[in-house]
């Protein structure tokens, strides 16, 4: 693809065409505000002692951090080389882009360093590293998920390609571990406007979303309900 020299602010000329439909960023920016946003609320939720309800929190905290780790990795290796090669006017903006990435590294490190201990023995000495940890990540999210919406998401709509676009889908998904598809699709849900109905038809073929809503669903109201430790038909443990 030719080279779109773009303004320093990030926004594409309004003649030139759009190369793909970016909106699955937005999509997945949502998913990370919700999951980290309500994170310590589930920390909160486990009583001191309860290794069994702290092993179901630290087990979504690994699967939100996982999925993060991977979404930067991804960027990092094919987004910003794909937009200084297309777009160098976008260049400081990329360099920011880089800088928030290696800042939230670090509190994602401290979050994955933190869960083993409160997982195993969840109490106040071992609490207050994952709670910090947390107040890090959603701190960092603040700043870097509006910056990169309004300055490099634009961008991408015209100056990268629909496979690549999609390589950037298809790297998340595999990103997810073994076992815990059906929870990252609820948590991805859980996060849209509407519950995730759009999401649905745009982005799973007819059978895949009845799977889900006959199998997938059912067993993520379940998974939900040992988060916030309660039984399934709803009351408190």
């Amino acid at each position: 693809m030719a080279a779109t020299p773009l303004p320093s602010s990030g926004e594409p000329p309004l003649d030139g065409p759009k190369t793909c439909d970016a909106e699955g960023m937005i999509d997945i920016h949502r998913l990370y505000r919700h999951a980290f946003g309500e994170a310590g609320g589930l920390v909160d939720g486990v009583t001191d002692g309860d290794s069994a309800h702290a092993d179901v929190v630290a087990s979504q905290l690994d699967l939100v951090s996982v999925s993060l780790h991977a979404h930067h990795e991804g960027e990092d290796a094919k987004l910003w080389p794909a937009i200084d090669e297309r777009a160098p006017s976008c260049a400081l903006h990329v360099e920011r882009m880089k800088q928030q990435h290696a800042a939230m590294l670090v509190q994602l490190t401290a979050l994955d360093a933190a869960l083993p201990g409160w997982r195993a023995a969840p109490g106040a000495a071992t609490v207050e590293p994952v709670r910090s940890a947390l107040a890090g990540i959603n701190a960092a999210l603040a700043e870097h998920l509006p910056d990169e919406e309004a300055n490099i998401v634009p961008v991408m709509e015209h100056v990268v390609t629909k496979d690549e676009e999609k390589w950037f889908a298809d790297h998340g998904r595999r990103s997810t571990p073994k076992g815990q598809q059906w929870n990252m699709l609820g948590a991805i849900l859980a996060a849209q406007p509407d519950g995730g109905d759009v999401w649905l038809k745009k982005n799973l073929p007819g059978p895949v979303v009845l799977i889900w809503r006959w199998v997938g669903r059912p067993r993520y109201r379940r998974y939900r309900a040992a988060l916030e430790g309660r039984s399934p038909s709803g009351s408190a443990r």
